[in-house]
């Protein structure tokens, strides 16, 4: 959490910025030294909420475009209140990936670091595995997020249920061949990127729908870019409802994505980016999945099967997303999950 006095100079500095470190200092309420002011604006600006221009004495302070999609967000205090009073974003924001997103670096210097740290881990563990024990440890991750990836969109079929179906095409008892397919798809889908690991790089719209078509194959559900309006169950967030508009901005998604060069920046934004746009009237948050662990296992880092997620506080998350363009707690999920797979399977 960040302190009250991290908070008053931020909002100092959006009410009047530009400003001078003299200036901040001379304008927030509570006593504190200069060199404390000093040192929460190199914090502040080490996490990118701000940006600066000219040097020295004459070096001026703004609230940077990223602080909207950085900042805190308590996700408690923020679904206290009912979807019709919660202020949002309920429309797509075309200048958030060319004007934000692409102008940003998502994690902060501590994050990074610790992102690198257990990369590292990753890296030394399957340098002392032979073959046999990679793939067996794949294979259980990939169990794990085929049968995470489906609870998250309501599938009832247990982990061992899950284990059983993928290894023995053993489907579970008063569970619908609907759930077993969706199961048995992720498992295809998995099996497809481990086999062709740089399918989906560079990342391309024609490219998602083939993970998408793989993922929703005998579900009865369309495949390619939808072409009617769609709700999200939640919110008030409408997603855009025009097959061209829909192309054109998973088109900017992808350049985006292709022009980033932190692996962890290109996993995290595909998550919340392909939901967020919505191109299919179902599977978005699935194929999604699929594709982020495609351009890390490509990358040869180590994929994310998020077994210990909550299925509510993942779509929470989302919905942060959607209604904020705030990425601050999905970031925290992702993170989590990454350190959970380096500890768990490798």
């Amino acid at each position: 959490m960040y302190s009250d006095r991290e908070i008053e100079i931020l909002n100092l500095i959006q009410e009047r910025q530009p400003c001078s470190s003299k200036e901040i200092h001379e304008g927030i309420t509570a006593p504190v030294s200069y060199a404390t002011v000093k040192r929460i604006l190199s914090k502040l600006y080490g996490e990118n909420f701000l940006y600066t221009e000219g040097k020295g004495k004459g070096t001026r302070y703004f609230i940077s475009p990223s602080y909207e999609l950085l900042r805190e967000i308590d996700i408690d205090d923020y679904f206290s209140k009912e979807i019709d009073e919660r202020k949002i974003k309920d429309r797509f924001n075309i200048r958030l990936l060319p004007e934000v997103l692409s102008k940003t670096s998502i994690f902060t210097n501590e994050e990074s670091a610790r992102l690198t740290s257990l990369q590292q881990e990753f890296q030394q563990n399957i340098s002392q595995a032979d073959e046999s024990e990679y793939k067996r440890d794949l294979e259980r991750l990939a169990i794990d997020l085929s049968w995470k990836s489906s609870q998250i969109e309501g599938n009832t079929y247990s982990l061992l249920e899950t284990e059983r179906l993928l290894k023995e095409k053993e489907t579970a008892s008063g569970k619908t061949k609907e759930e077993a397919i969706m199961l048995l798809n992720h498992k295809e889908a998995l099996d497809f990127i481990i086999l062709h690991p740089d399918y989906l790089t560079p990342l391309s719209v024609s490219k998602i729908e083939d993970i998408h078509s793989l993922l929703i194959k005998d579900l009865h559900i369309n495949r390619n870019i939808r072409k009617r309006r769609v709700g999200i169950t939640g919110t008030n967030y409408r997603p855009l409802d025009n097959e061209f508009q829909i192309t054109e901005a998973l088109s900017m998604m992808c350049d985006l994505i292709n022009a980033k060069e932190n692996i962890f920046e290109k996993a995290l934004l595909i998550l919340v980016l392909l939901s967020y746009i919505q191109p299919f009237t179902d599977g978005n948050k699935r194929t999604a999945r699929i594709v982020s662990n495609a351009i890390l296992i490509n990358s040869k880092y180590c994929p994310l099967s998020f077994r210990t997620v909550d299925s509510i506080d993942y779509k929470k998350a989302m919905l942060v997303f959607y209604e904020q363009n705030n990425i601050f707690c999905f970031k925290n999920i992702f993170i989590n999950q990454f350190e959970f797979a380096v500890k768990t399977y490798f």
